[in-house]
């Protein structure tokens, strides 16, 4: 007999579809040497994420949450790595 096992969504949590919308937006990028997520403080980028959230937010999830979701994980990434030093971030 056939079995089916039910399928896995892509994402586990809510801030890792997040946190691949702002990358996709291009509203943080990562640290090369570190991997560290970085803000890029575009304004243009992050309008992008929202609208992204909103138009296409995950199973399961409203617009409005999926959209608060991307602002409450751009909210908890700095503008630079904490690992490089001061004379070495880009």
């Amino acid at each position: 007999m056939l079995m089916f096992r039910e399928r896995r969504p892509a994402y586990r949590t809510i801030e890792g579809w997040a946190r691949s919308v702002l990358l996709e937006a291009g509203a943080i990028r990562e640290c090369e040497e570190h991997g560290w997520m970085q803000d890029r403080t575009d304004p243009h980028a992050r309008d992008r994420a929202i609208e992204i959230a909103r138009e296409t937010p995950p199973y399961g999830v409203s617009p409005e949450a999926a959209a608060v979701a991307v602002a409450e994980v751009l909210d908890g990434i700095g503008d630079t790595c904490p690992e490089c030093r001061p004379e070495d971030r880009h």
